[in-house]
């Protein structure tokens, strides 16, 4: 069932990302299983996405994700450079989320290098769990402004999971 859901969405959505660019001035490196995570995220982004800017006609966008003044900053252009539309959203609704992530991140880091398969399992688990909640509260609050099925608002939460290092 949810298969056919998200089908259909991507039917009714039509836009595609073809670009993902991080703000350098958001973002600062962090430990190679973030950066790793980081640009797997980008990359799987961009080879599958639903991405669809509210009363836009059909096309290929470029995303330029940043932390500005602590709010998320969605700037998209069309992959020929011109400007589409900016949305500003308050980072406040995924704080609690994004901090919650970034512990049990640290724990499945810690625990790929010393744990057993089971223990690992376990956090991947919750791990998993709380990147839902966030792609979740993140594609409420792109509800009416850009539309994305749940497989891009993961890769998207991933994203802005790695924006939090700075911003």
């Amino acid at each position: 069932m949810a298969e056919i859901e998200d089908q259909e969405s991507t039917q009714a959505a039509g836009g595609k990302l073809v670009e993902v660019v991080l703000d350098e001035a958001s973002i600062s490196r962090s430990t190679p299983d973030v950066e790793h995570d980081r640009a797997v995220a980008i990359y799987d982004l961009i080879d599958e996405n639903v991405f669809q800017p509210a009363g836009q006609p059909e096309g290929r966008f470029v995303l330029n994700l940043s932390v500005v003044e602590k709010k998320l900053v969605f700037d998209i252009k069309t992959d020929g450079g011109e400007q589409v539309v900016t949305h500003v959203l308050s980072l406040t609704p995924l704080r609690k989320v994004v901090k919650d992530y970034d512990l049990i991140c640290q724990s499945y880091y810690e625990a790929i290098r010393r744990a057993t398969p089971s223990q690992i399992e376990a956090i991947d688990m919750g791990r998993r769990g709380v990147h839902n909640e966030g792609s979740s509260i993140l594609m409420e609050r792109l509800e009416g402004k850009i539309t994305v099925d749940m497989q891009t608002a993961r890769r998207l939460f991933t994203l802005v999971y790695a924006l939090h290092w700075k911003g």
